[in-house]
């Protein structure tokens, strides 16, 4: 019963990012040039959630109401190219763990992870967060997942949405989950941040373009 069930969520997934492609927008031609404001580059950042951050695995979601990241963001040229270097990022905090139906969840990240801009459109990047690593331990259960996570910056709000698709991340290695969480399963990785540079509330840019 569980197959026919996750083929048909992947099928809807294809089906939903396709018709997104179809409908968005896309730059007529690819920045190579990426300029991060305020000046001067590299900036220090802070990120703090808003609304949840949600690691979904084989239908379980693990949901942390807390979750804070420092970062770098700077200029970059090239098409992908990494504007920013996630130094730090946190799930959870004391008194507020991340939670789910198997128990309290812990997420260790190994950093850094690395923000990758692709496209550029009126404001907002399209890219990815790449080198994605963390250690999830629920109870006796403990796995690791890696890949990358698609996502969009909001110039206008500092937001970074982070919404992946199933097949960026994968768990490469899993002890004492049993068939809950095993080796080879594709988790989804969601939720916004808000970004300031450190310290202010001056909310930093991202700005593509091909001179």
């Amino acid at each position: 019963m569980k197959k026919p069930i996750r083929k048909l969520a992947v099928v809807a997934g294809g089906a939903s990012a396709a018709f997104a492609l179809a409908v968005s927008p896309a730059s007529a031609v690819p920045s190579t040039v990426w300029t991060v404001s305020p000046a001067p580059s590299p900036v220090n950042v802070s990120a703090t959630n808003s609304g949840n951050i949600v690691l979904g695995v084989n239908g379980i979601a693990m949901t942390c109401t807390k979750s804070t990241a420092t970062a770098t963001m700077f200029n970059a040229t090239g098409n992908p190219a990494t504007v920013a270097s996630i130094s730090a990022i946190a799930f959870g905090a004391t008194g507020t763990p991340c939670t789910s139906v198997l128990g309290t969840v812990s997420t260790v990240a190994t950093t850094p992870w690395t923000l990758v801009a692709q496209d550029y459109t009126a404001g907002v990047t399209k890219g990815y967060v790449n080198n994605v690593d963390a250690k999830v331990t629920v109870g006796a259960c403990v796995f690791r997942v890696t890949g990358k996570a698609s996502g969009t910056y909001t110039n206008s709000t500092g937001k970074l949405s982070v919404n992946s698709v199933a097949g960026e991340l994968t768990v490469v290695s899993s002890t004492g989950c049993g068939s809950a969480v095993p080796v080879g399963a594709k988790p989804t990785f969601k939720g916004d941040y808000l970004i300031k540079k450190t310290g202010t509330t001056v909310i930093p840019t991202i700005v593509g373009s091909n001179p």
